[in-house]
């Protein structure tokens, strides 16, 4: 059994002034409840409410937590990448900090790390809180990026997880600025268990992240993590210039046998708009590709922090003595 560690928490928030004030407190009771050396890490990914002003009493009223002002607004994969970076912790929790998901998961966790796994993630038992179509996209999208890849990654987890200081690590490790967090967990490796969780209500407001968001997700994963959309276009241009052929060739036994005259019209229309169709895609297809490469290549960071709040656990500067004269 390992001995027990000390413990980070990290929170990406955005627009959570109503939700944090009831959540962040009782983070911070199941946290001391573990271990005497603790922080929370909420990361304010350019709220366009007071977020950042309830963050900094939040600092003022619990020393261990930590608030981290984000310069705009970067999206939640780079919140998490941030709060790890700023997590000190020998062991690094992730969070919403809308309320569902569980704090009692923490103490379970905890036991299953100490007991030898680098990473314990929580997997969602339904998905009541989604529309029967947004379940089948999920479910679709799951195989498709999971179908002929050397990783797997696991359907229904989230970010709720935890995880040892040497997995942070590798993760904080990871260059790439187009970041698909529930890819990159599964990339990176380690001893990997999961526990079931039933979401809990949202304590304020509604869920933000919709279809265009999921569907933005979606495909920077796929692209981040497959080259079937690539491999498909291929594949498809092998089928479509067989059909092609085949189509000449009854054109021409056609002629010889039937006598046609005059090719017909509509048929030359049809075909030659459903292949520009079918060209324009493979243009778009690889265009999202690289895209990606364009932006990676021009080395920006993921993100820019504008503030930081609090205390926490020591931060390595801290540590290190005074030498100047």
């Amino acid at each position: 059994m390992r001995p027990v560690p000390s413990i980070s928490l990290v929170v990406p928030a955005y627009n959570e002034s109503k939700n944090l004030p009831h959540v962040v407190p009782g983070m911070v009771s199941a946290l001391r409840a573990l271990s005497d050396r603790v922080e929370v890490v909420l990361v304010d990914d350019g709220s366009r409410d007071n977020t950042v002003e309830v963050i900094d009493a939040l600092s003022r009223q619990h020393p261990e937590v930590v608030g981290v002002k984000l310069s705009r607004n970067f999206g939640k994969e780079a919140a998490i990448t941030a709060g790890l970076h700023e997590a000190r912790g020998e062991v690094v929790a992730i969070m919403d900090a809308d309320g569902q998901h569980p704090v009692s998961l923490l103490d379970k966790m905890l036991t299953l790390w100490r007991e030898g796994n680098d990473v314990v993630y929580a997997v969602r038992t339904t998905r009541d809180d989604q529309s029967r179509f947004q379940a089948f996209l999920t479910k679709g999208f799951y195989r498709l990026i999971n179908s002929g890849s050397r990783l797997t990654i696991p359907e229904n987890a989230g970010d709720f997880r935890l995880m040892g200081r040497q997995v942070v690590d590798a993760l904080n490790a990871l260059p790439e600025r187009h970041r698909f967090m529930k890819g990159l967990y599964a990339w990176v490796g380690f001893t990997s268990t999961a526990i079931d969780y039933q979401p809990q209500d949202r304590i304020e407001g509604k869920s933000r992240f919709g279809y265009a968001g999921a569907m933005s997700l979606a495909a920077t994963g796929l692209i981040a993590f497959s080259s079937k959309p690539l491999r498909t276009l291929g594949v498809l241009g092998i089928l479509m210039s067989m059909l092609a052929f085949a189509f000449g060739m009854w054109t021409v036994l056609e002629h010889f046998i039937y006598g046609t005259k005059v090719p017909g019209y509509a048929t030359i229309v049809v075909c030659m708009a459903f292949f520009s169709g079918i060209q324009l895609i493979g243009l778009g297809v690889m265009a999202e590709y690289i895209s990606r490469i364009y932006d990676e290549s021009k080395g920006r960071p993921l993100f820019l922090v504008h503030r930081r709040m609090g205390t926490g656990l020591p931060r390595p500067e801290d540590s290190q003595p005074d030498t100047r004269a």
